[in-house]
């Protein structure tokens, strides 16, 4: 068999934000993904779940971890569980067993991330799986080395009894040729570590730049900056079984219905080899 992962920046709720949840929600029911990580989701008191507009009815275990919260003064103090939120949402077909938030570094630049983890109990065991939204400026790429140094400890403290490879997903604002991307692939070293995840459009495409943030799509073309691909499906060393091998990755969300795209994001879709 093999799991389907699916990862989207769902742009929060930008408008149009109807239009746009109706053609996400649409796109998530024809893919039918198992695993799926969600960015820029918004939580609010006034009872806009915008992950529910998204998976209500459609089968899927979801939990959302908050990157930050604000209320009518502010942003709240890390660790409030009041206030409107703004954060990431993973979900499958099956039981999260256990569930993490883990907050990133990077707070003293007045962005607030965090990955949230999850044990999935999927037909081939137990899969640990995370999604994050990394800080966005070009700049920061040194904010962003120490956020991928804290996402690689945080996946691999859900793996170590699992079978599975552990797969993280979401919007790393990074170019795959950027030393936080690298490391996280085994091609750089940061502070004398090295971890190892497979790219799977990297593993799967060679000739494909793969672009995620995209001008051809009128929402990221406003913007005035560059194509490239900063969205990625992570996945740990495949098992001598074949667990973790990728099979296929494609862009996801990219085709719009009039002049609406469903974010300002591409999203990907990979399917991973999970023998039972």
């Amino acid at each position: 068999m093999a799991l389907r992962v699916l990862t989207l920046n769902c742009w929060n709720v930008s408008e149009p934000f109807a239009r746009r949840m109706t053609l996400v929600r649409a796109e998530i029911e024809r893919l039918r993904p198992d695993l799926i990580g969600l960015q820029e989701i918004v939580v609010r008191r006034d009872g806009l779940d915008q992950a529910g507009m998204l998976l209500d009815g459609l089968g899927y275990e979801r939990a959302f971890g908050a990157g930050y919260r604000w209320d009518e003064t502010g942003v709240l103090p890390g660790g409030a569980v009041d206030g409107d939120a703004f954060g990431n949402v993973v979900a499958a077909r099956w039981p999260l067993r256990r569930t993490e938030v883990q907050r990133l570094p990077g707070e003293e630049t007045g962005e607030h991330r965090s990955a949230i983890g999850a044990l999935v109990e999927t037909p081939a065991g137990l899969v640990p799986f995370v999604t994050t939204h990394l800080n966005w400026r070009f700049e920061q790429g040194v904010v962003r080395e120490r956020q991928v140094v804290a996402l690689a400890d945080f996946a691999h403290r859900l793996a170590p009894d699992t079978d599975f490879p552990p797969i993280v997903v979401g919007d790393m604002n990074a170019e795959p040729d950027s030393t936080e991307i690298r490391f996280l692939c085994g091609l750089a070293s940061l502070g004398g570590r090295s971890v190892y995840f497979q790219d799977a459009w990297r593993v799967t495409h060679h000739d494909d730049p793969g672009f995620t943030w995209s001008n051809r799509n009128p929402y990221a073309a406003a913007a005035n900056e560059p194509d490239r691909r900063i969205d990625y499906v992570l996945v740990g060393r495949a098992t001598a079984d074949g667990r973790g091998w990728i099979e296929r990755a494609a862009l996801a969300f990219t085709q719009p219905a009039g002049d609406v795209f469903p974010s300002d994001h591409f999203g990907l879709v990979v399917d991973v080899r999970a023998p039972s």
